[in-house]
């Protein structure tokens, strides 16, 4: 009986509705992040809400207030839904990894002062991106070599698009199908907590007004005080965090590039024809198009359909396998010139045919 896609999927994810709703592997801490935003709405508006309402003696200034922190907060509920239930962008594993490279293996040799040539892939490639060469690595998981800005995460065990980071908060990948509602949801969180602390602070306000002093009116509804200091709190968190990632969008880097920059430039290691030869390579100026395009290029561009169907059904060759696209469908010519150093060196002929008559008496 044929399987579908989300049954044999070698990733850490997690599927519910038939492969529909994909999760990462830490999709539990989405109860604690659901939580942290239903509960200070909830007291809010059973609280300071219904002390705002008799405030202002329930004309529409009080309906405006409640039906505002109510929609508010289902659109913030559905943004990280939008986040941590979609494919993030993850890269399908190869069915056919790419052909074996002959390179120099120094560890063995036939003669003496002759290193032999050893089938191996090597472990990066280079593209050029906006006329910048820029090393992209191969994923031994994935078997692949993985596109510009895409990284293998640890915890999904899956490689990703424009890979940002894994927040365990929303329980999913940051990546290129995902980064703007995650964006919209650290920011409207942001609004969130800015217009509860606001409005907290508003029933204060009258209830000094009718008690003559602030502590009277704190110990007449203490929760306005819980919520102003909770709520300025995660200010700190969400609103410090709203701004890097304004501060990434506007540059064109994701929070991966940005790290990797930043360990580069501290590492003292590099050889001078490293630093030289790669200079600029993944670096923030080869994707940057100004802040305005930059900005454009995150909220104003189609999301790119998932590579993966994980509702569909695989093939009996293909399972345990995901289905995609192999390595040259995202690289383009990465292994043009695959061959290129083995058609140059004419020294090693011989010993090429010794390789090539082993392994067509193993294939046999």
């Amino acid at each position: 009986m044929a399987k579908r896609l989300y049954e044999v999927w070698k990733g850490k994810n997690k599927f519910i509705f038939r492969g529909r709703l994909i999760f990462g592997p830490d999709a539990k801490s989405l109860i604690i992040t659901l939580l942290l935003i239903i509960v200070p709405v909830i007291i809010f508006c059973t609280n300071v809400a219904r002390n705002l309402f008799d405030e202002t003696s329930g004309n529409i200034a009080g309906y405006a207030i409640l039906m505002v922190t109510v929609v508010f907060t289902i659109y913030v509920l559905l943004l990280l839904l939008l986040t941590s239930a979609r494919d993030p962008g993850i890269v399908p594993r190869n069915l056919h990894p790419p052909t074996e490279e002959i390179c120099y293996d120094s560890s063995a040799s036939i003669d003496v002062g002759r290193q032999t040539p050893t089938p191996r892939l090597p472990p990066t490639k280079e593209v050029i991106v906006n006329g910048v060469p820029v090393r992209v690595k191969y994923c031994i998981t994935c078997q692949l070599y993985r596109p510009p800005r895409c990284s293998h995460c640890s915890v999904c065990d899956n490689c990703v698009e424009r890979f940002d980071h894994h927040c365990p908060w929303v329980g999913q990948c940051i990546g290129m199908r995902n980064y703007r509602s995650f964006f919209l949801f650290i920011s409207s969180s942001t609004i969130l907590c800015i217009f509860i602390f606001g409005m907290s602070a508003l029933n204060i306000k009258f209830l000094t007004n009718d008690y003559g002093t602030v502590w009277k009116a704190i110990k007449e509804s203490p929760l306005s005080v819980v919520l102003m200091v909770y709520c300025f709190i995660f200010l700190w968190f969400v609103g410090g965090l709203t701004c890097f990632h304004l501060y990434l969008i506007g540059t064109n880097q994701v929070w991966h590039d940005a790290k990797t920059v930043s360990t580069r430039r501290t590492d003292n290691k590099k050889t001078t024809y490293e630093t030289f030869r790669y200079r600029g390579v993944e670096r923030p100026q080869v994707y940057d198009r100004g802040c305005l395009n930059n900005f454009r290029e995150v909220f104003c561009s189609k999301i790119k359909p998932s590579r993966n169907n994980f509702h569909a059904y695989v093939q009996e060759n293909e399972r345990g396998f995901t289905r995609g696209m192999n390595s040259e469908g995202y690289i383009g010519n990465l292994d043009g010139n695959r061959r290129e150093k083995v058609e140059d060196d004419r020294e090693i002929g011989g010993d090429l045919l010794k390789i090539s008559q082993r392994r067509e008496a193993e294939d046999a």
